[in-house]
C-alpha cells in the first residue's frame, strides 16, 4: 500500500494540464526508483537498503517536490477516498483498485502525457503516443499485480458493486454532485460513475 501510494502521489502531480521538464524529469526517476524497488520491499520489509531508497521516495513524493510548475490533479485519491470511507478500506488498495481506469478514461485528453511516462518511466519504445500510452497504463498495472495489489473493486474486500453502489461511490465522491474533481480532465457526477463503472470488475 505505501509503495502504490508513493507512485499515486507523485502520478497525481505529474499527470496534470502544465508541463514543466525539470519538475517532470525529477517525478519520472522518483517512479522508476520506487518500481525498482518496490517488489524487493515487498518481499524482504528488512531489506535496508530498498526501504531506504523507498523512503526517500515517499518524502519526496508528498512534499511537492514532483509536482512544482502543474497543477496537482489527485482524481484517484478522490475515487479511492470514496471508497475506502463507505467500506473501511485501506487506502493504498483504493489507488491500485481506481488507478488503471481512470488513466483509461481520461488519457484520451492527451495520449502524450501518457506516452512520455510510458516512455520515461516503462521504457515502452512504440511512436504512436495512443498506443505508448496504453502500454504504460498497462504496465503500471501489471506492476501493481506483482506487488499483490487489487487493480479492480471486485478485487477489494467490498467485492463487485451493483449498479446501486456504484451509484452511491459516485455521490460520495461527487459529494452529493455538488463538485468536480480533476485538472488534467476535469470530471463531473457522470464521469465519475463511468469510470467506477469501468473500474468495478
Amino acid at each position: 500500500c505505501g509503495v502504490v501510494d508513493i507512485m499515486m502521489h507523485t502520478l497525481e502531480r505529474y499527470v496534470n494540464p502544465l508541463e514543466n521538464d525539470m519538475t517532470d524529469e525529477i517525478a519520472e526517476a522518483l517512479l522508476r526508483v520506487v518500481i525498482r524497488h518496490g517488489e524487493a520491499v515487498v518481499k524482504n520489509p528488512g531489506d535496508i537498503d530498498a526501504m531506504s531508497e523507498i523512503m526517500w521516495a515517499g518524502s519526496l513524493s508528498h512534499n511537492n517536490l514532483t509536482g512544482l510548475g502543474g497543477k496537482k490533479d489527485f482524481s484517484v485519491h478522490q475515487f479511492g477516498q470514496a471508497i475506502g470511507e463507505k467500506f473501511d478500506i485501506y487506502h493504498g488498495e483504493t489507488l491500485s483498485a481506481m488507478w488503471a481506469s481512470y488513466a483509461r478514461y481520461v488519457a484520451p485528453t492527451n495520449f502524450a502525457r501518457f506516452a512520455r511516462y510510458a516512455r520515461n518511466v516503462w521504457g515502452v519504445e512504440e511512436a504512436d503516443d495512443e498506443k505508448a500510452a496504453m502500454a504504460g497504463i498497462d504496465a503500471t498495472e501489471a506492476y501493481f499485480k506483482r506487488l499483490g495489489m487489487p487493480v479492480r473493486i471486485a478485487e477489494l474486500s467490498c467485492g463487485v458493486q451493483d449498479e446501486a453502489g456504484l451509484y452511491d461511490l459516485a455521490l460520495r465522491c461527487s459529494r452529493n454532485r455538488g463538485r468536480t474533481i480533476g485538472s488534467f480532465r476535469v470530471l463531473d457526477f457522470e464521469d465519475m460513475l463511468n469510470v467506477y463503472q469501468m473500474a468495478n470488475k
